[in-house]
């Protein structure tokens, strides 16, 4: 009497697998089924014209062409504070379906580290799709115009009135490290806040409102690189570098211009975002296929002869590394000593 309850219980089992299938494909679509006539928005938190933007430009024109499903991908400039709020943005409100990226404010994960109370997310969860640049083969100058009374970074040790260099707001790199250069190179600078982004300070260099700032190579020769092939500009440190780049021989480092023990290990973790220089993540929680897609696509485009050329075209360099590789840069950071961390907030909190 016992067999039909087993024969049912059996059939209903059989029922329920053969179902079972279909029913977990409905709620969990292949990324090529889910990015399929889907847009991705790529989120620049930095006004359009400056490296940031471009290389968010860069990316939107070839990722789609490693992303199963090949979606739509849709540049938004968004400024925001060096991209602070668009980070806490993205960790808690944005929709984790991979469909939301951004080029990242790559000091950011400092200010987590540091525990800034307006940093309200935890770098090492986001998805990282990788870096376009681990800075090999770049430098961030402390950028003159040649008509500056400073040629060489022993001039600006001079007394007298001071170079004023512009800058961008909190958050952002180039506020840093005129910040380290008034204070930890004790250079007379005077740091000229509040501009919107790179292409703004530049011309604020042409019109003879400043006199400098602190920028990329890369960014230069992408979106400026006429006032530097005519030498309308100089350089006169480069920080980011252990060495100094062969294109530059007569430019020292940033570290060479301290002795202090302490000076050197501020400089080396304020240097630190240089080796993620252009990273692109996504919010944490991204499905993991897709995550992984999103990631393995991105790397597959940096070898793109393509993708090369056109980033050669618009002056960035490529020397791309991957999303573990920048997760690696943030742990590490996050092991610098308390005592180098106290004295970079009191500066960058400036």
């Amino acid at each position: 009497m016992s067999w039909f309850p087993t024969r049912r219980a059996v059939a209903i089992c059989t029922a329920l697998a053969t179902l079972a299938p279909s029913a977990v494909f409905a709620q969990a679509p292949s990324v090529e089924a889910f990015y399929k006539g889907k847009t991705i928005s790529l989120i620049v938190p930095f006004t359009a014209g400056g490296l940031n933007d471009l290389a968010a430009r860069l990316v939107a024109r070839h990722l789609d062409r490693y992303i199963p499903g090949k979606p739509t991908i849709v540049v938004q400039n968004q400024p925001s504070a060096g991209g602070l709020a668009l980070a806490n943005r993205l960790a808690n409100s944005v929709d984790k379906d991979g469909l939301t990226l951004s080029i990242m404010g790559r000091a950011l994960p400092q200010f987590q580290i540091m525990g800034d109370p307006n940093a309200n997310f935890d770098p090492v969860k986001f998805t990282w799709l990788g870096s376009l640049s681990s800075y090999a083969n770049d430098a961030y100058m402390l950028l003159l115009n040649t008509t500056a009374a400073a040629k060489t970074a022993e001039d600006l040790r001079k007394p007298g009135p001071a170079t004023p260099l512009g800058a961008n707001r909190t958050g952002s790199t180039n506020v840093t490290f005129a910040l380290l250069a008034r204070d930890v190179l004790k250079l007379n600078v005077q740091v000229v806040r509040g501009f919107p982004g790179a292409t703004d300070i530049t011309l604020a260099m042409q019109r003879g409102e400043v006199e400098g700032q602190t920028i990329d190579l890369s960014a230069v020769l992408s979106g400026q690189r006429d006032l530097w092939t005519s030498k309308k500009v100089r350089p006169v440190v480069q920080f980011g570098r252990l060495t100094r780049m062969a294109d530059m021989p007569d430019v020292p480092t940033g570290r060479e211009l301290v002795s202090d023990p302490k000076d050197k290990a501020l400089l080396a973790f304020a240097e630190l975002p240089f080796f993620m220089a252009m990273p692109f993540a996504g919010p944490p929680g991204i499905p993991e296929d897709r995550a992984k897609a999103l990631q393995d696509g991105f790397m597959a485009m940096t070898k793109d002869p393509a993708f090369l050329a056109d980033a050669q075209k618009i002056g960035i360099d490529i020397s791309a590394i991957d999303g573990n590789a920048v997760r690696k840069l943030i742990e590490d950071a996050s092991t610098t000593p308390p005592d180098v961390l106290a004295r970079f907030k009191t500066l960058v909190a400036e």
